[in-house]
Formats: C-alpha cells, sequence, structure tokens
C-alpha cells in the first residue's frame, strides 16, 4: 500500500493529469466514469464474497489514483499516528464531501481495520450500497436522533470489542464549512464508553464538490487542494467532554489554517455537549 508504512503522503509535484482528462474540458467526465468502473469492480468482488479489508483499501487508494489522475493534488499528513498505539480507535472529522468516505479506508483499513457510522439510506444504493454494507458499518436512519445516539453506542462499542475502529462524522450534513453548534459529541462518547482513544481527523476535501441534485456527484475542482491531517491521540474521560472540547479545538485550528470557514457557535455547542440527546444527531 501507498500509506501504510508512512507518515504523510503528498501528490508528486510533477505528476500530470492523463491524457484524456487534459483534452477533456469538463473533469467530471472522466473521473466519474474512473469511479464508476472502481465501484462497479468491486460490486462485482462483493457478489463473489472476495470483497475483503484489504479489497476495500485497494479500491480506495484507487480511487485516490483517479483524483490524481485529472489533477487533483492532495496531502494527507500525521499518518505516524495510527501505528502509535495497538488496538482500534475512533475516528472524528468534519465531513466535507463524498470524497473522504471513498478515500479514508486507503489510509486507515491496512493498519486499523475499520468501518464507518452512515446514513441508513446509503445502503440502498444499487451499486455502492452492497459495498457498503459488507465492511458491517453502523446505520443511522436520522428519524429519532435519541435512538441513533443509543444504536451508535451499542453498535460501535460491539464493533470496537471486535477489534474495528469506527469512523464517525458528527456534522449533521456535508458542509464547506465547520459549524461547531452542529459537531455533536458522539464519537467522544463511544470513545469514553469502549475504552479507546480519540482521533481527530481534519479534511478538506471540496475538490470533488456537492451535487445540486445528485448530492454525490458534484463538480471535480483540480485546483483545490484536498488536505487530510491526523492528531494526536486523545484519551477520553468519563462522557468524553474534554476529549471532545480537544478533538474540537484541532479540527478549528487546522481548518482556519487551510482557508476553511469555521462557525464557532460556542454557546449552542457547549450546552448540546451536556445534555443526554447532545450526540444524537450523527
Amino acid at each position: 500500500m501507498a500509506f501504510a508504512d508512512h507518515d504523510e503522503y503528498r501528490t508528486p509535484p510533477d505528476r500530470r493529469p492523463g491524457l484524456v482528462p487534459r483534452l477533456c474540458p469538463w473533469p467530471e467526465l472522466p473521473f466519474y466514469a474512473r469511479v464508476l468502473w472502481i465501484v462497479g469492480r468491486s460490486r462485482l468482488e462483493v457478489a463473489r464474497g472476495v470483497y475483503d479489508g484489504a479489497h476495500w483499501a485497494k479500491s480506495s487508494e484507487d480511487i485516490v489514483r483517479a483524483l490524481e489522475w485529472v489533477g487533483v493534488k492532495l496531502t494527507i499528513e500525521g499518518m505516524d499516528v495510527l501505528r502509535r498505539f495497538e488496538g482500534p480507535a475512533v475516528f472524528v472529522g468534519n465531513h466535507m464531501s463524498t470524497l473522504e468516505t471513498f478515500v479514508l479506508p486507503a489510509v486507515i483499513q491496512p493498519v486499523k481495520p475499520a468501518t464507518f457510522v452512515v446514513k441508513e439510506s446509503l445502503l440502498a444504493y444499487p451499486w455502492f450500497g452492497p459495498i457498503l454494507g459488507s465492511r458491517d458499518p453502523i446505520a443511522v436512519g436520522r428519524r429519532s436522533p435519541r435512538e441513533d445516539f443509543t444504536k451508535v453506542l451499542r453498535e460501535g462499542t460491539d464493533r470496537i470489542g471486535r477489534g474495528m475502529s469506527v469512523i464517525v462524522f458528527p456534522q449533521t450534513t456535508r458542509s464547506d464549512e465547520l459549524r461547531l453548534d452542529r459537531f455533536n459529541s458522539i464519537g467522544a462518547k463511544l470513545a469514553a464508553r469502549a475504552g479507546v482513544p480519540l482521533v481527530p481527523v481534519a479534511l478538506r476535501t471540496d475538490a470533488w464538490g456537492n451535487g445540486r441534485r445528485l448530492k454525490d456527484f458534484g463538480p471535480v475542482r483540480p485546483d483545490r487542494p484536498v488536505r487530510f491531517r491526523f492528531g494526536p491521540p486523545i484519551v477520553p474521560e468519563r462522557r468524553g467532554l474534554a476529549a471532545q472540547e480537544a478533538c474540537v479545538a484541532f479540527l478549528r485550528d487546522t481548518l482556519k489554517e487551510w482557508g476553511v470557514r469555521v462557525v464557532e457557535g460556542a454557546e449552542d455547542y457547549f450546552s448540546r455537549t451536556s445534555s443526554p440527546a447532545s450526540g444524537s444527531r450523527v
């Protein structure tokens, strides 16, 4: 794997877009054609019963190569964090686009087997749904925040007990900005409940934009850099409130450094994390 044994990754500066993307005025066309080919191949592997963690990581790395093929530059920092401790963790990041869902497995899975907390509706997608379902995700319906909160704690603790890390995006929806009043504490509470480290992951992924009609198929913007940064592992105590504050501080400071808009909303944020249902808006 390109990422498993490295502390950071940067797209080589001399890597040029492929011939087809250079000739095409719309980078979305060749990019989504390649993504659909990768998804289709993976779907067949699921049907054959051979799509395991290694295949998931490989298909995720193929998405990275597709992004670079159309000219997107990636920087992934702090990957040494994944090797600092034994066992699973809870990874908590901001949610900007579809890109992080496709790319994070290439980075995390080879070191720490992982799964996602996902919207239940994603599992109904005709091709991508079975692929995601094969990874034993924690699916929430978003109809009852309290039920979602309880389910994430229960099933997340189960996955962690089986040696799987859990990736959580606590924001209610994908957004080009970080809204702290909408960044719930479910990841910190899960880490505290399961007794594992919380690892913050700052993400700038607006190179793969959100579409207006089909949210997963937005504009591809090679001029916008993709950046991932893993923060130091945080050991939660009690209900995980201190870990939540440390996680939010890391994301806030890193995203501001990258020029991403951060809406503080501190009063709402702290009031939500102190209530029983504060982490329920997964």
